[in-house]
């Protein structure tokens, strides 16, 4: 009897084990994560918002982008591959990063099949594994440039050592899709190909100069070595990912930019290129997951704090220069002053119509802060992951799914007097760099992954949306919850208990930071409890089928200031109700009527009601503002205040997420008052 026991106590143990790490984490047993993630296959949306948007998904971004890089004539992204490989001869086209942006399509449709088992994504991706495996050298190193001109002279010494800086990041990303995909399907095709390169990384980064090691902008391989270690056990990836810390910053050549001058161990703030920032930040806190090194979590805290109380935008976005200084005002020496592309800038350095902000140092900033909160269980990261998530990561994709930001401006005037690198409208394809279009493609497919979490004491509610929940707890037990909800646009959330577990189990609910008077019930009666805004609200109690728990949040319109050492926007408002970030588009105004003379009643009723654009159902804000009519800023760099009658003006403010939807445009989220 107790040797039966034992067995059904290990088969348990080892059911839990697997559906525990086929999530995009598989952190289940790093000893330092208070969290882990739920399969990539237990969250289905059922209705509403992120239902709609993976529908767009499934049906449009997905299949536009997988063409899109099969294309030839545009992309070059396959093609590349097949050169490599040696089925067809040519040159290496696009840019260095392109086989990454591959690779970050492919973990998409990896994720999307998880959840709808299409069998003709399967194939598409078996289809691709098979290439890589031709391409991949014996030694496991894969990266096409170098491999292309390996096999056909075609680019030349030089050309090849310029497509090295990314020679790092394709492969992570590499890594990291070949392990969602394992967990999605179960084969262990791509995890093969991933293996030999980390095998061939570690190699690599045991006989390599820290100089020569250099050459690894934009870390993701950071989290693709640690997830290869969560999904073989290999020791020595962790090893390898332990190595990329600690020669990180020891030459005389490091830049702020690539965020290397200095250790890691010794930065408190973010600096430099945002992307790179945002990506090494979310490696490290990977690595803290299974090392519990109290340096790398001080380090990354601190430099949280940073962003988050001094450099990041009301939208989750980060990047605010274009190109930026590195020391900046603080030394006269030219040595010490190191230009910054896509700069974090100085602290509350925030300018709106020039705006870098990335889509892709966004999407960072949600990997990083989910990566916080699985280690700490603080509700605060979940903040910033829904912040990100619904405004500064959805505005880089257009609501049919097919167009993309490469930045993400919170004001657009037509007026400015220069043109910079990016369109302030989404395109089809950005030519120069696209890297940001396969980005929004992944993590929309993997939101739902997200949207809960597992601790020894129960179960997370991270992201509200209508969706159902059939997963394994880590103690072997089965449940499967119902929620029903129109978040954002509405409060009121209801979670149904469709199977219960038998033994007791604790309900985490997450109070967004930006709440007030949050009320929760259980079967229809009120919790007494204080229900404290930023956390996580903790029901625990033995439940039974068709248990009904309901959390209500207010979301009233709220008009919002920055702090006012944030210049550019001293004396402005902006609105927001719930975690969605509102703007005014110049489709609402008349036509000789900028954007920038709009002067909100702060006043106003701010009703709201739904509109439908592109098939998508938008909540909008109505507001008033009154308008000088004599005002001319033409050759005028200042003029006195005018003192005629203002006109008033209604309008209609629409999420920031969907703004260039209607057309070329004028566009702001701050308005003066």
């Amino acid at each position: 009897m107790k040797k039966q026991v034992i067995l059904l106590s290990t088969i348990l143990f080892s059911t839990a084990f697997m559906a525990q790490n086929k999530g995009l984490v598989a952190n289940a047993q790093s000893p330092y994560s208070k969290l882990q993630s739920v399969g990539l296959e237990d969250v289905k949306w059922t209705d509403g918002f992120w239902k709609e948007q993976f529908d767009v998904e499934t049906k449009s971004t997905l299949p536009y982008m997988w063409n899109l890089y099969h294309n030839d004539s545009i992309s070059h992204a396959y093609q590349n591959f097949e050169i490599a490989a040696g089925l067809t001869k040519g040159v290496f086209k696009g840019p260095s990063f392109h086989d990454g942006d591959f690779y970050k399509i492919f973990e998409g449709m990896a994720a999307t099949y998880a959840v709808t088992k299409d069998k003709k994504l399967d194939a598409e991706m078996d289809e691709a594994i098979a290439l890589f495996a031709k391409v991949q050298r014996k030694d496991g190193y894969i990266h096409t440039p170098v491999l292309i001109d390996e096999r056909w002279g075609t680019l030349g010494p030089e050309e090849v050592k310029k497509q090295l800086g990314f020679e790092k990041y394709n492969m992570g990303h590499l890594m990291t899709a070949a392990c969602v995909h394992y967990r999605a399907t179960g084969k262990t095709n791509f995890l093969n190909i991933a293996k030999g390169v980390a095998d061939y990384l570690y190699d690599f980064y045991k006989k390599a100069s820290p100089e020569l090691a250099r050459n690894a902008i934009c870390p993701s391989h950071y989290m693709g070595i640690v997830e290869m270690y969560r999904t073989v056990k290999d020791p020595k990836y962790l090893e390898l990912a332990n190595n990329l810390i600690d020669i990180r910053g020891t030459t005389n050549d490091g830049t702020d930019d690539n965020q290397d001058r200095i250790p890691f161990r010794q930065q408190t703030t973010a600096m430099g290129h945002a992307v790179r920032a945002n990506y090494l930040y979310a490696g490290v806190a990977d690595l803290y997951a299974e090392t519990g090194e109290k340096k790398l979590l001080e380090n990354l805290e601190s430099i949280w704090d940073d962003v988050t109380y001094r450099k990041m935008y009301i939208t989750g976005a980060c990047g605010a220069l274009y190109d930026g200084v590195s020391p900046d005002g603080t030394s006269y020496n030219p040595t010490d002053v190191q230009k910054i592309h896509q700069a974090y800038g100085r602290p509350f350095q925030l300018p709106n119509a020039t705006a870098h902000t990335e889509t892709c140092a966004n999407i960072g900033n949600v990997l990083w802060n989910w990566r916080m909160l699985q280690i700490t269980a603080d509700a605060k990261y979940a903040d910033i992951v829904e912040l990100a998530l619904y405004n500064s990561v959805l505005s880089g994709i257009s609501l049919e799914g097919t167009r993309f930001c490469y930045n993400n401006p919170l004001n657009v005037s037509k007026d400015l007097p220069f043109k910079q690198r990016w369109s302030k409208e989404r395109e089809s394809y950005i030519a120069l760099s696209n890297c940001c279009a396969p980005n929004v493609t992944r993590t929309v497919a993997e939101v739902g992954n997200y949207a809960y979490s597992f601790s020894k004491e129960g179960l997370y509610v991270n992201l509200y949306g209508s969706n159902t929940l059939k997963t394994t707890m880590p103690d072997g037990q089965k449940i499967e919850i119902e929620q029903q909800t129109n978040y954002p646009w509405d409060g009121k959330i209801v979670l149904k208990i469709i199977k219960a577990p038998k033994e007791a189990q604790a309900f985490f609910l997450r109070i967004p930071g930006w709440s007030q008077g949050a009320i929760i019930s259980l079967n229809n009666n009120k919790i007494n409890d204080e229900v404290v805004s930023g956390t996580y609200f903790k029901i625990n109690q033995k439940w039974k089928k068709g248990d009904i728990i309901e959390l209500n949040i207010p979301m009233p319109v709220e008009l919002m200031q920055a702090n006012p050492l944030v210049e550019e926007i001293k004396n402005q408002i902006a609105v927001k109700r719930g975690p969605v970030v509102y703007c005014l588009e110049s489709d609402q105004l008349p036509a000789n009527i900028s954007i920038n003379d709009v002067v909100l009643n702060a006043n106003s009723q701010f009703t709201t009601s739904f509109i439908e654009l592109d098939s998508r159902k938008l909540l909008t804000i109505n507001a008033t503002s009154k308008i000088a009519q004599d005002y001319s800023w033409d050759k005028k760099l200042y003029q006195p205040i005018s003192s005629k009658t203002a006109k008033e003006y209604s309008f209609n403010l629409i999420p920031y997420f969907a703004w260039g939807n209607k057309g070329k445009g004028e566009m702001t989220v701050w308005m003066s008052h």
